[in-house]
């Protein structure tokens, strides 16, 4: 990061603030949908074989999704899929199902291994996204 800037007078320090104001969004908001593509792919990764679910047509692995949201001051990010077996495939299903069909599946966790990756620097890295536009 570059050394602090000294400002003497109020309306170049204002007009510096309004500048990186304007900035901090954008900044944000790209790390933020780089860091849901990472999600994605580590999730991807993990679903692609023990000891998360294995792949027999890659459909389901193909399934998830990002989607970025821009806001005010950054953006929001979903990183999903609306395929049916995902649910099970994460936690597992013990019991019958609505069809009386008895199941004893067992987890293959894929979306917690990628988030327990991701977590620990994701804040970090939006901070130093977002300290960037500062500079």
């Amino acid at each position: 990061m570059s050394p602090a800037r000294r400002f003497t007078d109020p309306d170049q320090l204002a007009a510096a603030m309004a500048q990186a104001a304007a900035r901090v969004g954008p900044a944000t908001a790209r790390a933020v949908g780089h860091e849901a593509m990472v999600l994605q792919a580590l999730i991807q990764a993990a679903a692609s074989g023990r000891p998360g679910p294995n792949v027999i047509t890659g459909r389901y692995r193909a399934s998830w999704q990002v989607q970025v949201r821009p806001r005010r001051h950054g953006a929001t990010a979903t990183v999903g899929t609306f395929a049916p077996q995902a649910r099970r495939l994460e936690l597992g299903f013990y019991g019958a199902d609505s069809l009386g069909r008895v199941y004893a599946q067992p987890p293959f966790p894929h979306v917690t291994p990628a988030l327990a990756l991701i977590q620990p620097r994701f804040a970090e890295r939006i901070a130093t996204a977002a300290m960037g536009a500062f500079e």
